[in-house]
């Protein structure tokens, strides 16, 4: 599957496919959380990160990723597209363009954890709140370059 770069006029659809793969995947938020979490993406996050995308024969996105360097901020797939090796895709393209990643994953999201550990990231810390004080416990991972080398 192609990843192309993604532009001002994908943001909506992203914020979309954003939602259906948090509902999916982060039970542990209540509803307000996600209004709120939602809306951070849509005017923050969307417009300052470097956006990726894949997209489905009938050209809807079904993936992206936001990189800040060689930090994968953001990495989302839709609930329909789990589990046909998207992810790992879009994290090669990322190593392909930065070398050795980072990611931050919500503690309470287990399917996260397993996929990036299954990937070679290593844990390197722990944050007890997420970025904007929720309480929401992180944990800091990534990978070294020989991790790198043996993933490819």
């Amino acid at each position: 599957m192609k990843i192309e770069p993604a532009g001002a006029a994908d943001r909506a659809a992203l914020l979309a496919l954003w939602e259906r793969s948090v509902r999916a995947t982060h039970d542990f938020l209540a509803e307000e959380d996600v209004i709120a979490i939602r809306e951070a993406v849509r005017a923050h996050a969307l417009p300052a990160l470097e956006l990726w995308l894949a997209r489905d024969g009938k050209g809807a996105p079904v993936g992206f990723m936001g990189l800040a360097g060689n930090s994968v901020e953001t990495l989302f797939i839709d609930p329909d597209w789990f589990g046909r090796g998207l992810g790992r895709a879009f994290l090669n393209h990322a190593r392909a363009l930065r070398g050795p990643l980072r990611v931050d994953v919500n503690e309470q999201n287990p399917g996260a954890l397993a996929f990036y550990r299954k990937c070679g990231f290593v844990e390197t810390g722990r944050s007890a709140v997420d970025s904007d004080g929720r309480p929401f416990p992180i944990i800091h991972l990534a990978e070294s370059a020989a991790e790198k080398e043996s993933a490819t």
